[in-house]
């Protein structure tokens, strides 16, 4: 790896591979941490860039969402749209590679900023994975939590009603943690604890621009790991990155999916 100070920018494929390679044989506690740069690859939007869907209109805040009717079926409707884009996608071998890193032992934990169950898709057991911001192929009743399907309530939104749960009739949300809603803290506090326990951080699509997940490379790096980051753009702590990568997710991973 480069040192820390002006490492370069990695943009050929096989370069990025070898040296990916490289660190996999180490046998050293690698964490992941996966961003929306990973799922474009499978054809799923990037909400929050220029042109995305949060740029166009404004988030639907938690306590909006329980208090509004309006802005409670609005959430609804786009978390239809949603859903059938991820439905639509596949997990590309980026995410095919890392399960089988993970289950290989040589990736301990995957954290991800996504919502769009590709990972679970992808074949990663429940138990190295976080999902930081929930999961959006599905609903869940505020109150007891009893999961529910997103397009089973598209009559009911349709006819201007709030999704209900069947269990104790509580209101349904998607699972995912929305704009306003606090963090579960269980699992922010599983990640934080694998970051400083890990000899490599790697960062995978992520502009490292969301917080709390952005913090976890800082703490990985302030107790000592090496931080390596593929990413497309520039993001934030480049600087503190040993190593720097700017080539295709899918490309870069596809010769440790076990498919080529």
């Amino acid at each position: 790896m480069t040192s820390r100070s002006g490492a370069g920018r990695i943009e050929d494929v096989k370069e990025a591979s070898a040296m990916l390679a490289d660190l996999f044989a180490l046998n050293g506690r690698v964490v992941v941490l996966t961003g929306a740069g990973l799922s474009t690859e499978s054809g799923i939007p990037d909400y929050r860039s220029p042109g995305g869907i949060w740029s166009t209109h404004a988030p639907i805040q938690y306590q909006a969402f329980v208090t509004d009717k309006a802005a409670r079926l609005e959430d609804w409707r786009r978390r239809f749209q949603f859903h059938a884009e991820f439905t639509a996608a596949a997990p590309n071998a980026a995410h095919r590679a890392l399960a089988r890193l993970t289950g290989e032992g040589r990736i301990g934990l995957v954290v991800t900023q996504n919502i769009d169950g590709l990972h679970q898709r992808a074949g990663q057991a429940a138990g190295t994975l976080i999902e930081l911001h929930g999961n959006g192929t599905y609903a869940h009743c505020l109150d007891c939590r009893h999961p529910a399907g997103i397009p089973a309530q598209q009559e009911a939104v349709a006819a201007g009603r709030s999704p209900r749960c069947a269990a104790c009739g509580g209101l349904l949300k998607a699972a995912v943690v929305s704009f306003g809603e606090a963090m579960p803290q269980d699992k922010l506090a599983r990640a934080v604890a694998a970051a400083r326990q890990a000899d490599v951080f790697l960062v995978l699509g992520s502009s490292l621009a969301v917080h709390p997940a952005a913090t976890l490379p800082e703490l990985a790096v302030a107790a000592g790991a090496d931080l390596v980051i593929v990413n497309r753009d520039p993001t934030p702590l480049d600087h503190l990155a040993s190593c720097l990568m700017a080539t295709p997710l899918a490309a870069t991973f596809a010769a440790f999916s076990g498919e080529s």
